[in-house]
């Protein structure tokens, strides 16, 4: 029987085949190119919104904030559009940085964006369509997440969402929920009330933490910055196990870290092959005391080569934070972009410099409906935006001092090769570090009047007598239905005051985000059973915090340098 006219040939059916395995093969190797794609081979460069909106950016401001990035800066290489904090807080009476029951989370305990702000995120409680205007514009999408799990899924009991099967996780006969992998004595040190770090010993601590990267891949995400997870607010087991939860996902998606308080070279080692950026200090506003504060972390971390070290899926780096020029709001705030920097011109190109030379990422803070001409060319200069990409081997010169004059001026003399430490010891404060710092051990029991009470560590020699930094010993007593470490536990840890009272309690992470220059003081608060307050005493003098598992060390308050410093590097052609 002959074929009628509408029946397809055998060589059609042919052709349709091999064209269908080529279309499956192109998928599959553009797949894996992206999977195998070097991140983060180049300091990432983008723009920021949080200090021009801090938490209050809507989807309209967003998108016209990346269209000029996009007219403007991409090409000279800014190419990453991040929505900072707080995108799924109801933008309502009430609602601030730290405030409850203001977020939008889904059936499975996961943050969805303020339908409000956001729109076009009706379509799928998600930001895929957000994502796909980007994209369409030449750039890269991003957002920020707070580490953990929100307070509000935990106290709901929200169900574990097993992606690979679509329905609750369930392991050992029963179901899991956020109740069995929040970790109430680990709530955000300066976001009680919003986010708390999960369990990723468990597999249902997992599972939760891979439904929700998932699904920002999914929405077409590729770049996070994971905050309240470095610094004092210390995490490596969540932050290795959303390392590991990347590779595990097709999707390249840059991981970056925040903040970076009393970050050190000896704590970035243990992290910087898991992660593309990390912070290393407090927050960067627009004042020359935090710019300046950045001088001496950033030689650190040049001197301990950690400026392009390997990271996850290619390379890391040690992150300055934002660039706070232009038109900007205050930090924390319920206000979006009002008022001009307060740096100088001259203090914007030392930190663009600073910031280039030290390969830093450069992320613009700026509301770029305001960029000015000025502005635009500090940060497209050309020669530093070429130094922040391509030279290598860059270091501080440590042969060139300076000292103040009775005149306030600079006069500045070269000296031998060996550097002179100038800086002024005026004060002492507790600092954190990683435990195998040298720095870190000499911590011991101090006795009087027969009780062991105080916990000292001697810091200097002063005429054949050591000098030593002592705090009280504390045991607030445990407010009545607050568990928050198992009763063992409590035998061998303690508060410390400023004397023997119970009434203040040194804090291993500031109550409220500090900015690079306000880290230098004491934290200190009301005393209570919360891991960010206990600390141990081990066997190796080292005085360790339970909430971040960094150990203390006294260190010198300095208001910031006085002296010029200087930068080399090698050019790209040698």
């Amino acid at each position: 029987m002959g074929m009628g006219p509408s029946s397809p040939q055998p060589w059609q059916h042919h052709r349709f085949c091999c064209a269908l395995l080529v279309l499956v093969l192109f998928v599959f190797l553009w797949g894996t190119s992206q999977a195998n794609e070097e991140l983060a081979a180049l300091p990432p460069r983008g723009w920021n919104s949080y200090d021009s909106f801090s938490w209050t950016v809507d989807e309209i401001s967003y998108l016209q904030n990346a269209q000029i990035l996009a007219e403007k800066l991409l090409p000279h290489g800014y190419q990453y559009a991040v929505i900072d904090f707080l995108w799924y807080r109801k933008y309502v009476d009430g609602a601030h940085t730290d405030s409850y029951g203001f977020d939008n989370i889904d059936e499975w305990g996961r943050p969805f964006p303020d339908l409000q702000r956001f729109p076009s995120s009706r379509v799928d409680r998600g930001f895929s369509q957000i994502a796909s205007k980007v994209h369409a514009m030449g750039l890269k999408f991003g957002i920020h997440l707070m580490k953990g799990i929100s307070v509000q899924a935990v106290n709901a009991n929200t169900p574990i969402l097993d992606i690979k099967t679509g329905k609750p996780y369930i392991e050992d006969g029963r179901q899991w929920t956020a109740r069995d992998i929040g970790l109430t004595d680990r709530t955000c040190a300066w976001m009680p009330h919003g986010f708390m770090s999960v369990n990723t010993d468990t597999g249902a601590g997992r599972a939760f933490s891979r439904s929700i990267y998932r699904q920002y891949a999914d929405w077409g995400v590729d770049f996070v910055k994971v905050d309240c997870i470095f610094g004092t607010d210390y995490s490596p087991e969540e932050i290795i196990t959303i390392s590991e939860l990347l590779q595990e996902i097709d999707r390249p998606i840059i991981l970056s870290l925040s903040p970076g308080t009393e970050v050190t070279p000896a704590l970035a080692e243990n992290i910087s092959d898991h992660v593309n950026m990390y912070r290393i200090t407090g927050d960067d506003w627009d004042n020359w005391n935090d710019v300046s504060s950045h001088f001496s972390v950033s030689s650190s971390f040049a001197a301990a080569k950690k400026i392009g070290a390997t990271g996850l899926r290619g390379r890391s780096w040690p992150d300055l934070d934002m660039l706070p020029f232009g038109w900007l709001t205050d930090p924390s705030v319920n206000q979006g972009p009002h008022r001009k920097c307060n740096l100088t011109l001259d203090e914007q190109k030392t930190q663009i410099a600073l910031w280039s030379m030290a390969k830093s990422p450069l992320m613009y803070g700026g509301d770029l409906r305001h960029l000015d001409d000025i502005t635009l060319s500090i940060i497209t200069n050309p020669i530093l935006l070429k130094i922040n990409h391509y030279s290598k081997n860059n270091m501080e010169f440590h042969y060139l001092y300076s000292e103040r004059t009775s005149k306030k001026e600079h006069s500045v003399h070269f000296k031998s090769p060996y550097h002179v430490d100038l800086t002024k010891n005026d004060g002492m404060f507790v600092g954190l570090t990683a435990c195998n710092d040298d720095t870190a051990s000499g911590w011991y029991m101090f006795s009087q009047d027969g009780k062991p009470n105080h916990i000292c560590r001697n810091y200097e020699i002063q005429n054949d007598k050591s000098i030593s930094f002592c705090l009280g010993k504390a045991k607030p007593l445990l407010a009545s239905g607050i568990i928050t470490m198992d009763n063992m536990e409590h035998q061998l840890k303690f508060c410390l005051s400023v004397g023997n009272t119970s009434d203040t309690c040194l804090d291993a992470s500031a109550g409220q985000r500090r900015t690079a220059s306000e880290i230098r003081f004491p934290m200190f608060s009301a005393c209570r059973w919360h891991a960010k307050q206990m600390w141990e005493l081990n066997a190796n003098g080292n005085l360790v915090s339970s909430y971040s598992g960094l150990c203390a060390t006294v260190k010198s308050r300095n208001e910031g340098p006085n002296e010029a410093c200087a930068w080399v590097a090698t050019g790209s052609k040698g």
